[in-house]
């Protein structure tokens, strides 16, 4: 059962006044208040991006072609150890 209070509260709300819905011109405004407030966002965000210095740029470059040479001499080791794997499971089993 709803309470009392809750039942005097929807009584006293006139049921005359309806909802008005927003026109273009609010809708407008609510877009442009927006977009302001995203620049203001990406303003403030760009002013603590830091430039890393040219020592940073190489010690960083070198660490990633290191890697890259790595991985790639740990892929080809694994590809040729797959690769002489199967080809001796085909011989065994009859292909050549």
């Amino acid at each position: 059962m709803a309470s009392k209070a809750a039942i005097v509260n929807s009584e006293e709300r006139p049921s005359s006044i309806k909802r008005q819905e927003p026109g273009a011109l609010t809708t407008a405004t609510s877009n442009w208040n927006r977009f302001t407030s995203f620049l203001s966002d990406v303003r403030s965000e760009m002013r603590k991006v830091v430039t890393p210095s040219r020592k940073e740029v190489e010690s960083t470059t070198t660490v990633v072609i290191i890697t890259v040479f790595v991985f790639g001499l740990f892929f080809w080791l694994t590809d040729l150890v797959f690769s002489n794997a199967v080809q001796q499971i085909l011989h065994r089993l009859g292909g050549e």
